[in-house]
């Protein structure tokens, strides 16, 4: 199998690519996990001793269930998609994550939001006429407007609170961004897409974007691949590669499998999960051949 965007093979150079995997540990891997390991396999195998890293996404520790971490490495076994070194699991890296926390605090591009989720709710619908990005309408920027005093004040006295992303500041201190995808192109950064998003949060410390910028850097990927359903969300990580000053790699946001009615696979699709399709007999070879057919006439296929 060769990895083919409309059937020319990418320019991707001569130097080892290095790609990761990334799944959450609160579900069974479905067939789209499969198609997401495969591309990040397959680009890694196209140069010179490439590899491929297993990270486990689970700074979620509430939604995290330990039976998952051995059935997601054994699906990957099963399906022939081996990865290289110990998996890195991102609950081991919370000194790491709260480094680059405090060098955002540092250059003053993060704030304190008080908010709760209902509240926010309630001003976003206010704001009939807010532009709405691919979550909905982006935070409103209530907490940002507080005054540094009126802040510590409301840290002082025990109020949960998490930290957000100052994105109007950041973009302003990082001058103009793009980044590389495989797929798509140059593209230039856009901080208003999903608005100031959140880097901690009260009840894990870290948040999603935040983590996976650190350790993308420390793991030393070249090359992200994932679902075009997060390329909104590169905006922001190639704000914060810019701020906490780590390298920015390539990225390549493949298309989602979807199912039988067009929507986007998840976890609790047990029917498309790989431990359902194994148990009904399928081989790895059917398993792909159904991705291929889920895929329809996408522009990134397996051939």
């Amino acid at each position: 199998m060769t990895l083919h965007l409309q059937g020319i093979t990418p320019d991707i150079g001569s130097a080892p690519i290095i790609t990761r995997f990334a799944p959450s540990p609160t579900g069974l891997l479905h067939i789209g996990h499969a198609y997401a390991a495969w591309v990040a396999r397959e680009l890694a195998q196209q140069s010179n001793k490439g590899r491929l890293l297993l990270r486990f996404e689970d700074i979620d520790t509430t939604r995290i269930k330990a039976p998952y971490y051995d059935a997601i490495e054994n699906d990957l076994k099963w399906l022939g998609l081996p990865w290289d070194d110990s998996a890195l699991r991102q609950s081991t890296r919370s000194e790491a994550y709260q480094s680059a926390l405090a060098e955002l605090k540092s250059v003053g591009v993060i704030y304190p939001c008080f908010c709760t989720r209902s509240e926010i709710i309630v001003e976003t619908t206010r704001m009939s006429n807010a532009p709405h990005g691919p979550e909905g309408p982006p935070y409103p920027g209530t907490c940002r407007k507080l005054e540094r005093s009126a802040q510590q004040e409301k840290i002082s006295s025990g109020i949960a609170h998490s930290w957000r992303l100052d994105s109007q500041l950041a973009s302003e201190l990082c001058g103009p961004l793009d980044f590389t995808d495989l797929r798509f192109g140059k593209i230039r950064v856009d901080p208003s897409l999903l608005g100031d998003v959140i880097l901690a949060r009260k009840d894990i410390g870290t948040a999603y974007h935040l983590a996976v910028v650190v350790d993308d850097a420390f793991q030393g990927i070249t090359h992200v691949t994932r679902g075009d359903d997060l390329l909104h969300s590169t905006h922001v990580h190639r704000l914060l590669q810019s701020l906490i000053k780590l390298p920015a790699p390539i990225y390549l946001h493949h298309p989602l499998v979807a199912d039988e009615h067009g929507k986007r696979l998840a976890k609790r699709s047990d029917s498309q999960s790989i431990a359902s399709l194994r148990e009904e007999g399928k081989t790895p070879q059917e398993i792909f051949a159904l991705i291929e057919n889920a895929l329809g006439k996408q522009a990134w296929r397996i051939s």
